[in-house]
């Protein structure tokens, strides 16, 4: 047995598969053995290591179960193949798994955790929160998050891109990233704020403010962030991050206002509310693309027939005044008919709807006036930010 497993590791390092068939036809079970062992160097370990896609396609197909096993150093195939920099081979396990994004390795380790170590490798970052957008959840044994990491080893482009990820990501755990994954402690209670503020990263930490991380969070020492800063040795970066700080109402833990109950009540009030909109907005964002254009079609339609008809009322508008009950009434002497109140009126009085006799002109206004609204309204939620940018300024141009 233990000769087959040697013959099949350098079949591995070769990445011949027809050699790999030979042996399974003396051993149909020689899989099997390797697959009992919780940790162990299989097949898919080695070629992955060589970068033999073939290979590794055939053993993912034959032995599945194997791309979750750790070898004796703690690392599965993906992450040997990130380690070895063979991304075209990671993009093609991940074809096959999508959730080997999450497997996780040696200190609790991920695919997504390495790839913000690993230089100018964003696109791999934005492929792997593609395939499972909920990797971006995933912490070390250190308690660590994905940001906490990029700003451990000072990748800044990596966590700027994290970061934005989270704040235009369209799904229904938007929220939960924003809210709880920004403000995620370590094992030492540091937020990413605090590793910011220490790595002395002032576009981190102007970044991090304006996505609603909390300014005042203390770690397990007590610190708020303005008090990690204090503790700094002075650097050229301390002074902009401290007038950011600043500006952004940062306090020192021992002056920080006691949190009352009342106002943790209206707090939460607040935001229910502002969680319960932004969800409402996301839902039509993540809208289908056919669903997206037939709404379109009739928001536009909407638009287009609301707004020709406060130009172009129904009917149209008479141009000259007729006699009422044998009276002429001229445009000086007519009778007061604004809002069209009496449109149904026998006489013809100029500047009055000839279409709405029998409905009040404010009502047909007023309804008009909501509908056109509500269409447009709908149309800027419905349509990307740079085409709602256009949209804007094509209406203000044409008013």
């Amino acid at each position: 047995m233990g000769e087959r497993i040697e013959r099949l590791k350098e079949v591995a390092q070769c990445g011949d598969v027809d050699t790999l068939y030979m042996l399974i036809q003396e051993d149909a079970c020689l899989l099997d053995h390797i697959d009992h062992f919780p940790f162990f160097d299989t097949p898919l370990h080695i070629a992955a290591c060589n970068g033999h896609i073939p290979f590794v396609m055939e053993m993912m197909r034959l032995k599945p179960s194997f791309a979750r096993k750790p070898n004796l150093e703690g690392f599965s195939p993906i992450h040997l193949a990130l380690l070895y920099k063979h991304t075209e081979m990671v993009s093609r396990l991940l074809q096959v798994d999508g959730d080997l994004v999450r497997i996780k390795g040696r200190e609790g380790i991920t695919p997504l955790h390495y790839a913000v170590v690993v230089d100018d490798q964003l696109d791999l970052l934005a492929e792997f929160l593609s395939v499972c957008p909920d990797s971006i959840e995933d912490v070390t044994t250190r308690n660590e998050t994905v940001l906490h990491i990029a700003l451990k080893y000072n990748k800044l482009e990596a966590f700027k891109f994290l970061v934005e990820w989270i704040r235009q990501k369209r799904s229904k755990n938007s929220i939960f990233w924003e809210r709880k994954i920004l403000n995620w402690k370590n094992e030492e209670g540091n937020i990413v704020l605090h590793i910011a503020i220490s790595k002395n990263q002032p576009k981190a930490v102007r970044l991090l403010l304006k996505s609603g991380v909390d300014i005042n969070a203390k770690n397990l020492k007590g610190y708020t962030a303005g008090d990690i800063l204090v503790e700094q040795t002075q650097a050229e970066n301390n002074n902009e991050i401290r007038v950011i700080l600043q500006r952004a109402g940062a306090l020192l833990a021992n002056s920080s206002p006691p949190d009352y109950n009342y106002s943790r009540y209206l707090r939460s009030i607040v935001s229910s509310l502002e969680e319960s909109l932004i969800r409402r907005c996301r839902k039509w964002r993540i809208l289908s693309e056919d669903k997206r254009n037939a709404l379109l079609v009739v928001t536009t339609l909407l638009i287009t027939v609301t707004y020709e008809e406060v130009l172009n009322p129904p009917g149209g508008i008479w141009q000259e005044d007729f006699s009422i009950n044998g009276t002429h009434w001229s445009n000086v002497m007519k009778p007061n008919l604004s809002f069209n109140k009496n449109a149904t009126l026998s006489g013809k009085i100029a500047g009055t709807l000839i279409g709405l006799r029998l409905l009040p002109f404010w009502l047909f206004l007023a309804s008009n006036s909501v509908t056109f609204m509500f269409s447009y309204t709908l149309l800027l939620v419905l349509t990307p930010k740079l085409h709602s940018a256009i949209v804007i300024t094509g209406v203000v141009f044409r008013a």
